[in-house]
């Protein structure tokens, strides 16, 4: 059975160089095609990575097309019985693709599987499993239900924290930064829906596969995942972005059965992504008045546990990370290009 790899950047060739390396380790033996889609970086992405990874499958856009569109760019030429969208800002294990495979390729009925992330500090993602926004789920979310009963199947669907993190779960909604799906699946619902741009196209996509019978299952197989690298989470066009994508997948799916609570619903996103935006502004205008001091921003190596990427296991470095009792982050050593890699930080050496 053929993977196709496929993984949309913007501006972070680091962290995809080390995706990369991350991804052929666990490419190993496997029959596994690697594209990538660069939306215009303009920081010399595509040349850099060139260089190291000849055998990867690159397009280059003129200008940002969007994630579900970039995706669908390379979906649309990829070959594999399984394809795999990807954030450029993931490590994976050697046993990453094994263990998805093995698992889709023993339960035809499942569609699509995602892995267990965990942040660059070896804490469990939420968004590794997630339920539905449906208007009440939404709610719950929104109004704190979900934070104050977070194990409440009635409460706290969103995030699903009442199912295990150590075994296989049926879930609702797989995160677009790791979604390996079954390519009869996809043919079948369609490709990612564009007028996505960025952010709801993979609760548009694991719905669209529920609809059509296929099941949606969380692995527990582990990949760390910086999350927002690609991505400036304080600026307001991604709070106008990301609440517009989600009232986007509202009206395609729920405006018509929920059409009394759609205002509601409408005013109540807008009102959160009011709320995010006034606490942004605060935020700003408090750095603007007490800039932090050199100190302050300084990276503290105490803080890292470093790792040789050339010649350490990355199940090895993310199982370290992952059982530590102190609060460190993964550091990873390239010594090809002569770069640490570390969560929001680049370090030449």
């Amino acid at each position: 059975m053929k993977l196709s790899v496929v993984i949309v950047s913007y501006k972070v060739q680091y962290y995809l160089w080390q995706c990369l390396r991350s991804v052929f380790r666990a490419a190993e033996g496997l029959d596994v095609e690697v594209w990538v889609v660069d939306n215009n970086s303009q920081d010399g992405s595509l040349e850099y990575l060139q260089q190291y990874y000849p055998s990867v499958h690159y397009i280059q856009n003129d200008e940002n097309v969007g994630f579900s569109r970039a995706n669908n760019q390379a979906l649309r030429q990829a070959t594999g019985e399984y394809v795999l969208l990807l954030n450029p800002d993931t490590v994976l294990t050697e046993r990453t693709f094994t263990d998805c495979l093995s698992f889709l390729d023993s339960h035809p009925d499942v569609g699509a599987v995602g892995v267990k992330m965990h942040n660059p500090y070896g804490r469990f993602a939420l968004e590794s499993r997630r339920g539905l926004p449906t208007p009440w789920v939404s709610f719950c979310k929104m109004c704190g239900l979900t934070a104050l009963f977070p194990k409440s199947r009635r409460f706290g669907r969103y995030y699903m924290r009442y199912l295990p993190t150590d075994e296989p779960c049926e879930i609702e909604v797989i995160s677009g930064a790791f979604n390996m799906i079954r390519r009869n699946a996809l043919n079948e619902i369609g490709l990612l829906d564009e007028r996505f741009f960025m952010y709801g196209e993979d609760i548009d996509l694991s719905y669209r596969m529920l609809m059509a019978g296929w099941k949606n299952y969380f692995l527990p197989t582990p990949i760390i995942h910086y999350k927002g690298e690609s991505t400036q989470k304080s600026s307001f066009r991604y709070v106008h972005i990301f609440y517009e994508a989600m009232l986007l997948f509202f009206d395609k799916h729920f405006s018509q059965r929920y059409f009394l609570l759609s205002v509601l619903i409408r005013l109540a996103v807008r009102a959160r992504a009011g709320i995010d935006m006034l606490q942004r502004m605060v935020q700003k205008i408090r750095l603007r008045l007490c800039p932090p001091s050199p100190a302050d921003n300084a990276v503290h190596m105490e803080d890292y546990r470093l790792f040789d990427s050339e010649t350490t296991a990355y199940s090895d470095m993310i199982d370290q990370l992952t059982h530590s009792d102190h609060r460190l982050m993964l550091g990873t050593r390239n010594p090809e290009n002569g770069t640490i890699v570390l969560p929001y930080n680049i370090l030449s050496c």
